[in-house]
């Protein structure tokens, strides 16, 4: 679990972190370099969650590589989904990743969303929604390896 105070915002006890993986964690179906090795650092504070609809059709790779099962969300009303399985896990206890347009609902519900910039691009919806912008997956998991710049950049 990772425990925030954040000034002006309040109290997070984080313990899900749910990404997205085609366009955040993976660029046409391959894994992004760091991504593993910085998601099993996070292991032991974070249960990790992925989420797809595995647009390139490589997720069981990925999740071999990752050492999780993804949710594979079905075609269609995808950002419904996301904000749905983030809605179970508890929204307060979930810091969300993605990029894309289908993500932008999970990261307005999830405790924590953060976008990143990425070379699918990051969509407006997803821009707005988001506490927080990161120009890349890599420096949004330092951000949780390093939780004190959260607080750094959110605080009111």
């Amino acid at each position: 679990m990772i425990e925030l105070e954040i000034p002006g915002r309040g109290n997070y006890k984080i313990k899900h972190l749910v990404c997205d993986v085609n366009g955040t964690l993976a660029l046409d179906g391959v894994l992004l370099p760091n991504v593993v090795i910085k998601l099993q650092r996070l292991r032991d504070r974070l249960e990790i969650f992925l989420v797809t609809a595995n647009t390139f059709g490589k997720q069981s790779l990925i999740d071999t590589q990752v050492g999780v099962t993804a949710k594979i969300i079905q075609k269609g009303d995808e950002a419904e989904q996301k904000k749905k399985f983030v809605q179970e896990l508890g929204s307060e206890s979930v810091i969300a990743i993605g990029q894309g347009f289908n993500d932008a609902l999970m990261l307005q519900t999830a405790g924590i969303g953060i976008a990143i910039l990425s070379p699918e691009g990051l969509s407006a919806d997803a821009f707005r929604y988001a506490d927080l912008i990161v120009p890349d997956i890599d420096s949004a998991l330092s951000l949780l390896e390093n939780p004190l710049r959260l607080v750094a950049t959110l605080r009111k």
